[in-house]
């Protein structure tokens, strides 16, 4: 076992990349702000008052995922989505791009769709008094509109939000004056447009209601601190110690060492079962690694380099780290990813409408696949906490987070006091209080 003097001296050990410059500006590290060391209040994850602020302030103004374009391939294909209290009608239209509508009849307030559904329709007729409207989400019709004075002719269009597309998903904002999201996201496209997300495919998709604030959700994806205690299982094949953190504007990112053992592994010379099969699943010998399992990670490096021109991922316009690591990216406010070179892994943390520890966690896989592969969209399936396993290492995290809400509700609990290694947690409140305002944590 060892000792806490041996992982102190692994902690010191330089980390060793490919190539120092990793072969792309999108991945140098960006100046730390200073964003202090002060108490985050507990009654942002527990205050009603603050739940309703941040949808006022923040959710209302911002760019949010609507869903994958390859859900609404053709024109009249239409899909909903939920966020809080509202729920969405998204159209593919005959031009190709998608309109999003407030999924509300302006008659007697009916949904018009279902609200968690996809179909395909020339027009959307309300259920209630069948008013219509095309895809467009212009007015068709209204049965005795004669017996409607005080329209006085004018039409009632259904009520849109803005959208965008970027990535392969199309987003949307309620605020009619946000900026063009291309200027929402800032560089994330610039880092990430390599991956050719658009060219990925869905292949798993649930959500889960889980028993906790959404930030708690955010917060427990945005810091590998949590590695040692929760996810013990990890740390023979991932380096939660040497992680680069970026704050980038709203957005921020932290980039993981993987197939190589934290300094905090109680065996530095021998490969885990984990990595042996990392080692063998790239057409490496695990027995040239043993005594160096460090060393893994840059021969799977150079394994996947060498076979980029013959290989479906885009691995000629990753960098080195790229290869290997994780790339974990959050566009504020809810929208995680784990990134590497075959695979996307999309975390998306919705809030409950009504309370604050409460919310809906959509969890997304995504792939590269080859063109001859047989490929069907897979159903969306919802759960309650503990209907279904996600796996150890997301099923650690769920268990753990309705302890994390409890303990936020507690008159003993004051708020979160946050190291170095959870930068991200306090910059994504910083960003957060942008919105939102002081005055309401003052309450």
């Amino acid at each position: 076992m060892a000792t806490r003097d041996d992982i102190e001296h692994w902690k010191s050990l330089p980390f060793v990349r490919l190539n120092e410059g990793r072969q792309s500006k999108a991945a140098e590290k960006q100046p730390d702000p200073d964003l202090g060391f002060g108490t985050i209040p507990a009654s942002r994850y527990t205050s009603p008052a603050f739940h309703k602020a941040e949808w006022d302030r923040m959710w209302t103004r911002v760019w949010l995922v609507g869903g994958r374009e390859e859900l609404i391939p053709d024109a009249g294909d239409w899909m909903t989505h939920t966020v809080g209290p509202e729920n969405f009608i998204f159209a593919r239209q005959e031009d190709g791009s998608i309109r999003g509508f407030f999924n509300v009849c302006p008659h007697r307030g009916n949904r018009i769709l279902p609200t968690d559904g996809t179909g395909a329709a020339h027009s959307f007729k309300c259920g209630y008094h069948h008013w219509e409207w095309d895809v467009s989400g212009q007015h068709i019709h209204v049965p005795d509109i004669e017996t409607f004075p005080q329209l006085n002719g004018c039409t009632q269009h259904l009520k849109q939000v803005k959208v965008d597309t970027w990535g392969g998903f199309f987003w949307f904002s309620m605020n009619p004056d946000a900026e063009p999201l291309r200027d929402y996201l800032g560089v994330i496209p610039d880092h990430l447009d390599p991956y050719r997300f658009e060219d990925m495919k869905l292949i798993d998709w649930k959500t889960i209601e889980w028993d906790c604030n959404w930030k708690a959700s955010v917060d427990a994806f945005n810091e590998t601190y949590h590695v040692q205690g929760i996810h013990p299982e990890l740390l023979s094949w991932l380096d939660d110690w040497n992680v680069q953190i970026d704050c980038l504007g709203r957005h921020n990112r932290y980039i993981v060492p993987f197939t190589t053992p934290s300094p905090r592994y109680r065996d530095q010379r021998t490969l885990s079962e984990v990595m042996v099969g990392m080692a063998q699943l790239n057409g490496l010998d695990p027995a040239d690694f043993e005594g160096n399992p460090r060393g893994l990670r840059l021969a799977i490096q150079k394994a996947k380099r060498a076979k980029q021109d013959d290989s479906i991922y885009p691995y000629k316009d990753l960098s080195d780290d790229q290869l290997s690591d994780d790339y974990h990216y959050m566009i504020f406010p809810n929208f995680t990813m784990n990134i590497y070179g075959e695979t996307m892994l999309l975390f998306v943390s919705r809030p409950h409408p009504t309370d604050p520890n409460r919310m809906y966690y959509d969890l997304m896989n995504f792939a590269h696949l080859d063109k001859d592969q047989p490929y069907q969209i897979p159903d969306h399936q919802t759960y309650r906490h503990g209907q279904i396993s996600l796996g150890l290492v997301l099923d650690q995290d769920a268990h753990n987070l309705p302890l994390v809400q409890a303990g936020m509700n507690s008159s003993a609990y004051d708020g979160l006091i946050l190291g170095t290694q959870e930068l991200r947690i306090r910059h994504f409140h910083k960003t957060l209080m942008d919105y939102v305002g002081a005055d309401v944590d003052a309450d």
